[in-house]
């Protein structure tokens, strides 16, 4: 189902979820969920992840390099603000405080598996999609629209590619 169109600007702080259901417990799909290196394999825009400081508690930090075929290539430090095994994992990108964007994992027990949820939230730092407000600002809300439509596709893909390597796991 493709995301509404709200009409949303930047400042807005614009958020997705998505959700599926995983065959597998929690504790086997956190192991996946929170380690960001493996990330990149299940992702079309994240292309490589290394840690920078700590290793997924509360406070450390990673760095992630992006590509997008009309944005370029990016690097963003992260940093963990929730880390609550096999329930939450979540981190901010940019000043952890005052984020650029905000990103969480969250694991509920359901059904014998797992829900599982990815969601994410624009802002309210600038980031990569300011210069191109900047430069369109007409056009904003069409270009918040269309990137939060990516990341909803490429969150699915993500849940979709982790559901498939936790349960391959798992036969």
């Amino acid at each position: 189902m493709a995301m509404e169109w709200t009409g949303a600007r930047y400042a807005d702080c614009p958020s997705v979820e998505v959700e599926t259901h995983v065959d597998a417990p929690p504790e086997r799909v956190w192991v996946v969920v929170s380690d960001v290196e493996l990330m990149p394999s299940m992702s079309g825009e994240l292309q490589r992840v290394e840690w920078e400081h700590g290793a997924g508690e509360v406070g450390s930090s990673f760095v992630g390099h992006s590509k997008h075929p009309a944005i370029g290539e990016w690097s963003t430090t992260s940093y963990v603000i929730e880390s609550e095994a096999p329930r939450v994992f979540a981190w901010a990108v940019g000043d952890a405080t005052r984020p650029a964007a905000s990103w969480r994992f969250s694991l509920e027990r359901v059904d014998g598996g797992t829900r599982l949820r990815q969601w994410m939230q624009m802002g309210p730092a600038r980031s990569g999609l300011s210069s191109a407000i900047d430069r369109m600002p007409d056009k904003e809300q069409k270009i918040v629209h269309g990137r939060m439509r990516e990341f909803e596709a490429n969150m699915t893909a993500t849940l979709a590619a982790i559901k498939e390597r936790v349960e391959r796991v798992s036969d």
